[in-house]
Formats: C-alpha cells, structure tokens, sequence
C-alpha cells in the first residue's frame, strides 16, 4: 500500500508541480504528516523532492524532473482500455487520435500486463446509444465544442421542444455532455442555468466577448443540478395498464423513461403497471404492443387509443390480400 502511495504521490507532483500538503493528505486520504513522511521516504529514495513552508507553500519536484515509471497494475492498465468504441470520441473529430492514444499507452503499459489489457479491449465494448433510436444529429457539435475551449460566448438559433421555428440565444457555455449517445450544451443563458440539446440547434456562432460563467461553478455542478430538474420533474399524466406476463420484461425495457417506480413482478396472467406520460398523445406508442397491453385508466388514453386504432382499421380495411 505504501508503495503504491508514493507513486501516487511522486506522479501528482510530475503533472502538477506544486501540491499543499493538505491536498495531497486529502487525495491520498492519509494525515498531513503521512505525507512529510513520504516525501522524506522518496527524497531518500532519489527523488528530488523538497517542501516549502507557509500559506504559499507546498510539496514540489526540482523544475526538470521527469519519470517514465507508469506505476500500473493489471486492473489499471485494463481500466483504460474500456473506453466507449467510436461515439463521442467521432462525434469530437477525435476518433483518431483517440486510436492513435490508445497505442501510445499501449506501449507505456508494463510488459505484463499488456495481454490482459490487449484482451480486454478485444472483449469489452461500451456502447452509450440506446435501443431503437437513430442517431442525434450533431451537426454544430464543432462549433459549440470551439466556443467550450475558447471560454467564448455563443450565439445560437435554437429551437425548444414543442417550438416549430428557432430563437436567438446569447448563452455563456460551461461544456458539453453526451449522455445515452446525446449531446448537450450546457449553458447560462440570461444568468440562469440551461440545457441545448446540439440536434436542436439550428445554427451557432462564436461570439468575440468571452464567456461570463457564475465565479466556482463547474460544469459537473451544473449538470448535476440540471439533471436532477429533469428526472425529479414527473410527468403529469398517470396511465395505469396491464400487461401479459409472457411480454412484460421487453414492456419494462420499452417502456422505462416513463414507469413510475420499478416494474411489478408478474402477477399471473396480466400484472398492472404504473406509468407516466405528458399527455394523453404521447401514450400512443403503447398501440405497438398490440392486445398484450390494455389501458386500465384514464378513459381520456383509453379513448384516444381507441380512435387512432379504429383509423388504422379503416385505413387497412379495404386492402386486398393477392
């Protein structure tokens, strides 16, 4: 354990520089003085490593020093190759140099543990987009990601949900996040935290004013609290079903972003389910299972359902079979 401490702590300081002794306790989750301790064990050892006392001080290599040690274990070096095949990386126009990095650390991995890492890459694969759904187009996904780097303000044209034509935006951008194989911008618009979907923006610019973000939020912070609007926010429609039990399993799986609460276990033949819609026409799709779900309530979905099957009854009607 204490090896592993050290060079913990001797790679911090190669990417860093400069780290508080507080920091380092904090990452390293020892005391303070554990961590004198170990810098005197690998100034012993050769290391050029020296402290400097008061507020400003810290813990520091000699400038220059440098170390080709990777420090990697089995675990570590096959942690890294499990890395998300194309998506986000292609969407970036990083896919490449996502490749050519991987066969860089190839080479830097230890001599043994390099089948292992080679095998898992071969063996694992994670794919973030979701079952049955085309691509998101990310057709300003460069542009954003310019305006992101640049700490730059941008201009957009964007339409939101429910909208048929786009609005001028000046937005201050925090970064992007790909979640489930979509992007997002995530953004202040008007002081106030927002979230772009990128396949709904019709255009942006990169403004010359740099960004004006709220002082020590991060993007992490901000998503976290955008995320958690959304999926705290319920939607207002409650339709209860029933379901045949030889189909629930693929229903649950369908049917996910809107069950409210987990998935009943079966319950003979048909087990009663809860879901969530934001109204009575977004409870359409559930035509698709056919006569192996029936809407129990409200009679509002229930009557709707009923109509749009009679339409595609009378639509079909006079189709012959030949």
């Amino acid at each position: 354990m204490k090896s592993s401490r050290l060079l913990e702590m001797l790679l911090l300081l190669q990417a860093r520089g400069q780290v508080t002794a507080a920091e380092l306790a904090e990452r390293l989750e020892v005391s303070p003085r554990t961590v004198y301790r170990d810098a005197e064990a690998l100034s012993s050892a050769g290391v050029p490593i020296y402290t400097e006392r008061g507020r400003a001080g810290g813990i520091r290599l000699l400038p220059g020093y440098r170390t080709d040690v990777t420090g990697l274990t089995q675990d570590e070096a096959r942690a890294l190759f499990v890395l998300t095949t194309g998506g986000a990386q292609e969407d970036l126009g990083l896919g490449t140099a996502a490749r050519s990095a991987i066969l860089k650390v190839m080479r830097a991995v230890p001599e043994p543990f390099r089948p292992a890492a080679a095998a898992t890459s071969q063996r694992i694969l994670v794919d973030p987009a979701g079952w049955m759904r085309p691509p998101d187009p990310v057709g300003a996904l460069g542009v954003l990601q310019g305006a992101v780097f640049t700490d730059r303000r941008l201009r957009l044209r964007y339409r939101s949900s429910g909208q048929g034509s786009a609005s001028v935006r000046v937005v201050d951008p925090y970064g992007l996040v790909c979640k489930a194989g979509i992007w997002y911008l995530v953004a202040d618009s008007g002081g106030e935290p927002r979230l772009f979907r990128v396949s709904r923006v019709a255009s942006a610019v990169v403004a010359e004013e740099p960004v004006r973000r709220r002082a020590g939020i991060e993007l992490a912070e901000v998503w976290s609290s955008l995320r958690r609007e959304v999926e705290d926010r319920p939607a207002p429609l409650e339709v209860v079903v029933r379901v045949r039990r030889e189909w629930l399993d693929l229903f649950g799986r369908m049917s996910a972003a809107h069950l409210d609460g987990p998935l009943p276990q079966a319950a003979g033949e048909w087990t009663q389910v809860r879901l969530r819609y934001p109204g009575v026409m977004a409870a359409r799709p559930l035509l698709s299972f056919g006569a192996n779900v029936e809407v129990v309530s409200p009679a509002s979905v229930r009557a709707d359902l009923a109509a749009v099957a009679a339409e595609i009854v009378d639509q079909y009607s006079n189709v012959r079979l030949g």
